[in-house]
C-alpha cells in the first residue's frame, strides 16, 4: 500500500511538472495589438495595406523573441471606413483586451472610435486619418498619427495651385465627410488668402452613380481648376464626366485619391490628375526592406499608406519595448520622447500626437503612374 502511494505521488508530481511546462510554452502572455480599418468594401485598398504592414513588422519582432520576452499578437477588425461600423470594431478590440490599436484608416471612422479607446486608455496610431481636430482639439490625448494633418496638405495644395499652376478661379468640391469636407474648407481658406476666387464650393453625395449636375455647375462657374476633397470612387467619376464634357482643366485632390486604385478605376481619365500625399520615402533602406518583404510575403506591390502603417507599428512596438510596459501612460511618454528609425525615416511625435519628421508632397499621374513633383 505504501509503495502504491509513493508511485501515485511521483506520478502526480511529474504530471504537475508537465502541465506547468505546457503552460509556460503555450500559455505565455502575449501583447495584443488591434488593427482596425477598411478591410472590405470600396475603400479596402486603403485599409488592407495596413494589415499587411502590421503583420510583417510583428513577424520580424516575434522572430527575434518578441518584446521583453512576450510575443505580439494581432487582432484585426474591419470597419469599411464607416463610423457606425468603427464603433463596433472598437468595442470588439476593447473586449479582446488589446493594449493599443493601429488604425483606423478614414478620419470619420477614426473619430467615431476614438472616444471608446480613450475611455479604455488605449493608445491609437493611425497611418492615414488626417482630419486636424483629431490631434489639434486636445479631445483625444490617446491619438497619434504617422501622417501630417490636412491643414498641412491643404496649404500645400493651395500654394501649388496658386504659385505653380497660376489658377485664378476654382471650384472646390467635397464628399461632406469629416476628411473630405475638412480638406476642402482648408483649401478654400488658404486659396482665398492667396487671392484665388472660389467660384463654387459644394458637397456631393458619396456613392452616387452620376455627378452630371455638379459637373454642369463647374462649367457654368467658368473656373480654371477643380479641387476635390474626398476619396477615389467619387473622384474617378468626376474626372471622367468632366473630361467627357470637354473640361480639360487641372484637377487637384488629396491623399484620399493618391492611390493606384484611382488610376485603375479612372483609366485614361486619371492622366494629369494632381494629388497631395505622403512624401515618397521609398529610397529609405528600411522602406526598401519593407517593400521587398511585402512582395515576397504577399506577391504584390504594397498599397496606399503601407509605409505609414509600417512606421506606425514600428513606433508603437518600440514605445512598448522602451517603456518595458503596456501601461497607457508609459507608452504615451515613450512615443513623445523617443525617436525611432522607421520606413518613413527617423520620427517621433509631438504633445498633440502629430508626427515629427515627415510631411506631404504633390504628385501627378503621368503615363499611368503617380510621380512625385520635386
Amino acid at each position: 500500500m505504501k509503495r502504491r502511494n509513493t508511485v501515485l505521488m511521483v506520478f502526480a508530481m511529474v504530471s504537475l511538472l508537465v502541465l506547468s511546462g505546457a503552460q509556460s510554452a503555450f500559455g505565455a502572455p502575449v501583447i495584443k495589438i488591434g488593427v482596425a480599418g477598411a478591410h472590405s468594401g470600396d475603400l479596402a485598398s486603403y485599409g488592407l495595406p495596413t494589415v499587411n504592414a502590421a503583420k510583417l513588422v510583428v513577424k520580424d519582432i516575434n522572430a527575434k523573441g518578441g518584446i521583453n520576452g512576450q510575443l505580439v499578437e494581432l487582432v484585426i477588425e474591419d470597419d469599411q471606413c464607416k463610423p457606425e461600423l468603427a464603433t463596433n470594431a472598437a468595442a470588439k478590440l476593447v473586449s479582446s483586451r488589446v493594449v493599443a490599436v493601429i488604425g483606423h484608416i478614414c478620419s470619420g471612422a477614426t473619430k467615431a472610435a476614438l472616444g471608446i479607446y480613450k475611455d479604455s486608455e488605449l493608445v491609437t496610431i493611425s497611418p492615414s486619418a488626417t482630419n486636424p481636430p483629431l490631434t489639434q482639439s486636445g479631445e483625444y490625448p490617446n491619438f497619434f498619427r504617422t501622417i501630417a494633418p490636412d491643414d498641412a496638405q491643404a496649404k500645400l495644395a493651395a500654394d501649388f495651385l496658386t504659385k505653380t499652376l497660376k489658377l485664378k478661379r476654382i471650384a472646390v468640391l467635397h464628399d461632406k465627410g469629416d476628411y473630405g469636407k475638412g480638406f476642402a474648407e482648408l483649401v478654400k481658406q488658404y486659396a482665398e488668402e492667396n487671392g484665388v476666387t472660389v467660384a463654387l464650393f459644394e458637397g456631393v453625395n458619396p456613392g452616387a452613380p452620376d455627378y452630371s449636375a455638379v459637373v454642369n455647375k463647374i462649367g457654368n462657374a467658368k473656373v480654371d481648376g477643380v479641387v476635390w476633397g474626398g476619396y477615389h470612387p467619387e473622384a474617378s467619376k468626376l474626372v471622367q464626366q468632366m473630361k467627357d464634357k470637354g473640361m480639360n482643366i487641372p484637377f487637384i485632390s488629396d491623399d484620399g485619391v493618391k492611390d493606384n486604385t484611382f488610376i485603375e478605376v479612372a483609366g485614361k481619365y486619371a492622366e494629369g490628375v494632381y494629388a497631395t500625399g505622403p512624401t515618397d520615402t521609398s529610397s529609405n533602406p528600411l522602406a526598401i526592406k519593407a517593400i521587398e518583404d511585402h512582395k515576397k510575403e504577399f506577391g504584390s506591390e504594397p498599397g496606399a499608406f503601407y509605409l505609414n502603417a509600417y512606421a506606425a507599428t514600428q513606433a508603437l512596438l518600440n514605445a512598448i519595448a522602451k517603456a518595458k510596459s503596456t501601461d497607457y501612460d508609459k507608452i504615451v511618454a515613450a512615443l513623445q520622447s523617443e525617436y525611432v528609425d522607421t520606413a518613413l525615416g527617423r520620427i517621433s511625435f509631438d504633445k498633440r500626437g502629430d508626427i515629427i519628421g515627415f510631411g506631404f508632397s504633390v504628385f501627378q499621374v503621368q503615363n499611368g503612374k503617380y510621380v512625385e513633383l520635386k
